[in-house]
């Protein structure tokens, strides 16, 4: 992982333009520079050494051996739950992942998008080809980035913290029938989870200030997202205030899981404080194949896995509990038995089960890519002038976790009705986030997230290079809906997954109106001082459609399409006579004794926010309710 990476940064170096002669004219300025690397370098191999010496060891059970909770995923719902339930002292869990241990360059900021390109971290998964959506894509399948390794998406992620809608959380008590999912009840855990720094904000009895989770408002490396908070304003958008407390609707500095420039994943919040833990332990590259299930009792036992070549079962005294994520939980439930039955039947998997809710209503927030708007001064964030060792910025970062490779590259939020603008009901279905780390600040990140060669050459390669921003319009309450299917009985398969993008046309509508505000918002008088042009080049495909008629716009989303990795919704919970719901509001797998899913799966209606806040504290409330069902606490929510 680190040498790819490494490689990275070189490749990003020397592509460029800066081993040239202007070097050897600034040869003091050089060594200057190269002493300050040295010197951080080094200091960032303590850091690393340090972090790592936090990382919970890996540790490989006997065949047989027994635990009270087993948990399958070391992601952003599985540490949660690990750290939780092993504060209970004579219990002890077994946590197992897939991936490795998280290291120090992951957490890098700026570097995020980059993490894609390795295939140790990254499951990649990809939907089945379609005409409709994620066109610019290699052979037209959207790309699904799902990490592999501890912290889950929270190590991998662009570590924007949202909360979401408070009328998200009452529609799941609605569906559920359960009001301990309601906004007011949920408060308590999204508080709990969290200490947020601000010297921006007032203490807000809505925040919390000593939770594991580290949430910060990133404050603006480049001036021009200051203009951007302005142009909304000068629209009559409200600017500032707090996203997670009182109003969503308006325009915020981006608030991210960042704490002193470094990522702040849940592994570090949950895993790192608690590794001396003596009833916690953790296992690495440890692929599960299947739950243990009694066919007569319907009651999971354990897991079976697998581990360099050992396979092995280890048993569970109390429960099983799913985390593998939208993908692979529902994958692995259908192994073991629990889908839909014609679907299990197909692959002459014995039913034991018939949950024909497994693997349906797949969500995600779609989003679109070709808002990229040019400015006429070196503002922005390109790659190789971040890199040139002639300038400050990566000693800066390694000696002192400042500039450039210290910002997420997701600086700005605006939540708002786009039907309805001026409406103060603060209910948002369409998000648009200003983002300075742009698909063309260099020629490898198309490559990373599979931008078809042709759609690069075609479109965005002319302005590689070039100061630039980009705003992803992003739709909040998506209509659309997607499956998940298995591929085969092999369990390291991926699984089949049907994306559904935009297929529904009020997705489309939404996102024309989202698409038009951007544009709008960048022919302001305060984007006007940067020289801002919104990059409207034709988009190869659509050059038949009258330019800015809503069929042209409809042309060019179903080309630049993709997901925002929101997923999510692929087991829902619900009440327990909707054929449809796969857990209960216990997030209990139905017609299954002992076996609970605790991901983003579970999530029967998509919020209004980015996953990771809102799994986190799904996390948070399931270990509670499993505390008290086991006689361990009684639960007592004050928010």
């Amino acid at each position: 992982m680190k040498l790819k990476l490494i490689l990275l940064v070189a490749c990003s170096i020397f592509s460029s333009e800066i081993v040239s002669a202007n070097i050897f004219q600034n040869i003091g300025t050089l060594a200057a520079q190269l002493i300050q690397l040295f010197s951080g370098g080094l200091n960032y191999i303590d850091k690393g050494q340090d972090f790592s010496a936090h990382e919970l060891p890996d540790y490989t059970p006997k065949n047989g051996q027994q635990f009270d909770f087993i948990i399958v995923g070391a992601g952003s719902a599985g540490c949660v739950l690990a750290s939780r339930l092993t504060e209970i002292p004579d219990v002890n869990v077994l946590l197992i992942e897939a991936g490795g241990p998280e290291n120090l360059i992951m957490d890098i900021p700026l570097i995020a998008p980059f993490l894609e390109f390795s295939n140790d971290l990254n499951y990649r998964y990809l939907a089945e080809p379609s005409d409709k959506y994620c066109r610019i894509f290699e052979n037209s399948q959207c790309t699904w980035p799902m990490a592999r390794v501890v912290g889950g998406n929270s190590a991998f992620n662009l570590m924007i913290a949202t909360r979401g809608n408070r009328k998200d959380y009452d529609e799941w008590a609605q569906i559920t029938n359960d009001d301990s999912w309601s906004y007011e009840n949920m408060l308590y855990y999204f508080k709990k989870l969290e200490t947020f720094n601000s010297n921006e904000l007032p203490p807000n009895k809505l925040r919390n200030y000593d939770g594991p989770m580290r949430i910060s408002i990133q404050s603006p490396r480049i001036p021009v997202v200051n203009s951007f908070l302005q142009a909304a304003g000068e629209l009559g958008f409200s600017v500032g205030g707090d996203q997670n407390a009182e109003n969503q609707t308006g325009f915020h500095f981006m608030q991210s899981t960042v704490k002193n420039g470094e990522r702040w994943s849940v592994n570090r919040g949950y895993l790192h404080p608690v590794r001396s833990r003596r009833n916690l332990f953790l296992t690495h590259r440890s692929h599960v194949n299947k739950i243990l299930i009694d066919p007569k009792t319907k009651t999971a036992y354990g897991v079976q896995f697998q581990k360099k070549s050992q396979t092995i079962e280890v048993y569970a005294r109390k429960e099983v509990i799913v985390s593998g994520g939208t993908f692979e939980s529902p994958k692995l439930l259908m192994l073991s038995g629990i889908g839909p039955a014609k679907h299990l039947n197909d692959f002459g998997i014995k039913v034991l089960k018939n949950a024909p809710g497994v693997g349906q209503n797949l969500m995600d927030h779609p989003t679109h890519t070709a808002l990229v708007f040019t400015i006429d001064k070196p503002v922005g964030y390109i790659t190789s002038r971040i890199l040139n060792p002639l300038n400050p910025h990566l000693s800066n970062y390694l000696n002192h976790r400042t500039g450039p490779l210290a910002d997420t590259g997701t600086n700005a939020i605006g939540w708002l009705d786009v039907d309805d603008p001026d409406s103060l009901e603060d209910k948002p279905n369409m998000e648009l986030v200003f983002s300075a780390a742009t698909f063309v600040m260099d020629s490898i990140i198309h490559k990373i997230i599979k931008i078809s060669d042709d759609y690069w050459r075609k479109y965005l390669s002319p302005i590689l290079e070039h100061d630039s921003f980009q705003v992803f319009p992003i739709v909040m309450q998506p209509k659309s809906r997607g499956s998940v299917f298995l591929r085969s009985t092999n369990p390291y398969d991926k699984p089949k997954i049907i994306a559904n993008l935009f297929t529904h046309p009020e997705d489309i509508r939404v996102m024309i109106k989202g698409i038009r505000l951007a544009i709008k918002m960048s022919k302001t008088k305060a984007m006007e001082r940067w020289g801002t042009r919104f990059y409207d080049k034709i988009a190869p495909g659509c050059e038949n459609y009258e330019y800015d008629s809503d069929e042209y716009w409809k042309c060019v989303i179903e080309i630049f399409s993709v997901t925002t990795n929101h997923h999510c919704g692929s087991n829902k919970m619900g009440s327990r006579n909707d054929p449809y719901a796969v857990v209960d509001s216990n997030l209990k797998v139905i017609g299954i004794n002992k076996l609970r899913v605790i991901d983003a799966s579970v999530i029967p209606m998509i919020p209004r926010a980015h996953i990771n806040l809102p799994t986190i504290a799904i996390a948070e409330k399931v270990s509670d309710v499993i505390k008290e069902e086991w006689g361990y606490i009684r639960i007592v929510r004050e928010s």
